[in-house]
């Protein structure tokens, strides 16, 4: 039961308003206006395209919910040959880069041990993709539409380019070509 109406059905009955048993039940089960946004992944390193993940997720989710989904130590290396970080040392990274760029004290994050994370059977309004992510957010809605959720809208983020206008990557960034902003490395 969302909180908001939970605070318009009790202001309702001290201001002495008469409310049916009626309005007062479709008033604790009114959703809230505000949007609840799904986005995940490794994050490690963080880099600008992860900053512009997180910005539009905030963007979508201003005064609403925004649940960050990082993935496990075992999702993370299973595809990787690369080395990645121990999930708190992730964790902690993100909470730093959330507080810093967009003043969020207490970023919802939640660890994911597989591709779909949460957003197959919770009650989310979008998720915010790269479009190298994005057939995984397709695949998501065909696994709501199974459970008759509603599907999720997708948001679609550009790639951020480096100065060489290849997209910037964690992978590019651990092998020494370029740092978390794109700019080429000198060899």
């Amino acid at each position: 039961m969302p909180a908001t109406s939970v605070v318009r059905a009790v202001t309702a009955l001290q201001q002495g308003t008469n409310l049916s048993r009626q309005v007062l039940i479709r008033l604790l089960h009114l959703r809230p206006c505000m949007a609840r946004v799904a986005v995940g992944g490794t994050f490690d390193p963080i880099h600008d395209g992860h900053i512009s993940l997180l910005r539009r997720a905030y963007e979508l989710g201003k005064d609403g919910d925004v649940v960050i989904g990082l993935t496990s130590d075992e999702m993370a290396r299973e595809s990787r040959t690369r080395r990645v970080r121990d999930f708190k040392v992730r964790e902690r990274n993100l909470r730093e880069v959330v507080r810093r760029c967009f003043g969020i004290e207490d970023a919802k994050i939640i660890k994911i041990e597989d591709q779909c994370g949460s957003s197959i059977y919770e009650d989310f309004d979008y998720i915010v993709v790269s479009p190298e992510t994005l057939p995984m957010a397709k695949k998501i809605n065909r696994l709501r539409e199974k459970r008759n959720l509603k599907p999720l809208e997708i948001s679609v983020i550009e790639y951020q380019l480096a100065e060489d206008h290849v997209r910037i990557s964690s992978t590019r960034i651990t092998e020494g070509e370029i740092d978390k902003h794109g700019r080429l490395l000198n060899d």
